[in-house]
């Protein structure tokens, strides 16, 4: 289309880092991406910076050639662009933009001091992946970077900050760093003022919101891309500087755009590497759960979220084994036929599920109480060893954990949920994940056409909004009025024979969680 407008959004997720560019009709046009994986390293799980930026210009250099075989033009010019990436974490920098200590992911699971100490502060939870976490446990850790910190964001804020020169992040990934104030739409300055009256023997040579990005609303002033900027996602130099930037939002917050879930109570699942669910609130939690964490949408509107660190890894790995057993006998099969298979064998288990188990641990989980991980299998003398018995047991135990937070929710804050919708590669093969979701938590579970784009395109609806939307819009308004007006969800109901049968796994389960924490401390 002459003169489209595009805007491209671009995601830093756990495995991927994925682009996507739409046109006025928020359909996507051009892809690209690029596989990363984090390390251990240290004690820490950790990503090189470094790669963040080879595999950003890899995604958007796939992505460019697509829209140049497509559209027959070389692309020069996106009207506006948003970062998403992994939630929360630790970036730390000196006066100098040096990185003081290797990135500190999501997934560690070493601040369980700093943030017990930070929830009893605030009688409001405080997960160890949140910076304030961590910060405060290099301080308890006595770490000597901290009195060098001049600036403290998360991987969204790290890389917008770079491209635009402004230090800011949007009130959703905010909502990770430290408490929000909803009505403000700011970090909670009461709870700050508490945070420095407890660190105040620390003499550190900083106030919080000196180190931390300035807080912006979805739609708001986030800058522009600067000259270096685009070199930096483009060194061949094609890409334009001026593009309009999104405010940096995190996976949780596009996870909820992608799926037009912004709105009160609203509810969506995110289903990939980790899970969490995200259910919009009318009014804040009676109490606080260490389980549940409370975070915000792109507004600022309160949210309750029951986040996992683990749940496709494990599947992966298996998928992987059986990928290399098929390669061995000299046959091919490609990956998404693979993983198709083996999901639609889970809807063929016994009842039981033969009567296996499996914890999905590769790192520490917070809602079971575990530091670290033990992927285990485990079988009894008269379990059914099957195919369709041994998946059913792997999505049954990457669901579990879920399921014990969403009970929480239900049964001691009567949260109501109608339905909740799903995105992320979990749904990639039609049905099975959607039932089998749905007869966990035994709430309907709906998948909508655009499941499938995830993150990076509810980060490029977010950039959309932002040059598109009319004086006194909403997100609320902008994404049901417009670009999902048309979009129909394929929706699935729990079943009461499905429901029996998780309910007979999560039991099993919870007992062998005490197997899982005899292997943590046994097993090194």
């Amino acid at each position: 289309m002459l003169n489209e407008k595009l805007t491209m959004g671009i995601e830093f997720g756990s495995t991927r880092i994925k682009a996507v560019l739409i046109g006025e009709d928020y359909t996507p046009i051009a892809s690209g991406s690029h596989e990363w994986e984090n390390r251990l390293e240290d004690g820490y799980w950790t990503y090189d910076l470094d790669e963040a930026w080879s595999g950003l210009q890899d995604a958007f250099q796939q992505l460019a050639s697509e829209y140049k075989n497509t559209r027959g033009e070389e692309l020069t010019k996106v009207d506006s662009i948003g970062f998403s990436g992994m939630m929360h974490g630790y970036l730390a920098f000196d006066a100098n933009e040096e990185l003081l200590v290797p990135f500190r992911t999501w997934r560690n699971t070493t601040t369980e001091e700093a943030a017990k100490e930070m929830s009893e502060l605030f009688s409001f939870n405080i997960p160890q992946r949140w910076s304030i976490a961590h910060l405060y446990q290099a301080m308890l850790n006595n770490e000597e970077h901290v009195n060098k910190i001049n600036y403290v964001t998360t991987l969204a804020g790290y890389i917008h900050w770079k491209l635009t020169g402004e230090k800011v992040l949007g009130v959703g990934e905010a909502s990770g760093m430290f408490p929000i104030d909803s009505d403000a739409v700011d970090y909670n300055q009461s709870m700050i003022d508490t945070f420095e009256g407890k660190i105040e023997a620390y003499n550190t040579p900083w106030k919080l919101r000196e180190i931390f990005p300035k807080v912006i609303s979805a739609g708001g002033d986030a800058g522009i891309l600067s000259e270096e900027g685009a070199h930096l996602i483009d060194p061949t130099g094609k890409l334009e500087a001026g593009s309009v930037l999104a405010p940096p939002e995190g996976d949780a917050g596009t996870g909820m755009v992608a799926t037009n879930s912004v709105a009160e109570k609203t509810g969506n699942v995110s289903a990939g590497t980790s899970v969490f669910s995200m259910i919009v609130l009318e009014e804040e939690l009676k109490d606080y759960y260490t389980e549940i964490d409370m975070v915000t949408t792109p507004t600022g509107k309160p949210t309750a979220m029951v986040h996992c660190n683990n749940f496709t890894t494990d599947i992966n790995a298996w998928a992987k084994l059986f990928a290399e057993l098929i390669e061995s006998l000299g046959l091919e099969v490609s990956n998404d036929q693979l993983f198709s298979t083996l999901f639609k064998k889970a809807l063929e288990a016994d009842d039981d599920g033969g009567k296996l188990m499996s914890c999905n641990y590769y790192s520490g989980e917070p809602i079971t109480g575990l530091e670290e991980g033990r992927p285990l299998f485990v079988q009894m003398p008269d379990s059914v060893l099957s195919l369709p018995n041994f998946m059913r047991t792997h999505i049954y135990s990457a669901l579990a954990t879920l399921k014990l937070g969403m009970d929480i929710l239900v049964e001691k804050e009567n949260v109501s949920v109608d339905q909740l919708l799903g995105h992320g590669g979990f749904f990639k093969t039609e049905f099975v994940g959607q039932q089998l979701m749905a007869d966990a938590l035994t709430i309907p579970v709906s998948v909508m056409e655009s499941a499938g784009e995830g993150g990076p395109w509810g980060m490029a609806l977010l950039a959309s909004y932002q040059i598109h939307k009319e004086d006194g819009e909403t997100l609320e308004d902008y994404l049901t009025n417009k670009v999902f007006s048309s979009q129909e969800a394929s929706s699935v109901n729990p079943t009461e024979k499905g429901i029996e049968n998780f309910k007979q796994f999560i039991e099993r389960y919870v007992m062998m969680l005490e197997v899982e924490k005899s292997a943590v401390e046994n097993i090194n």
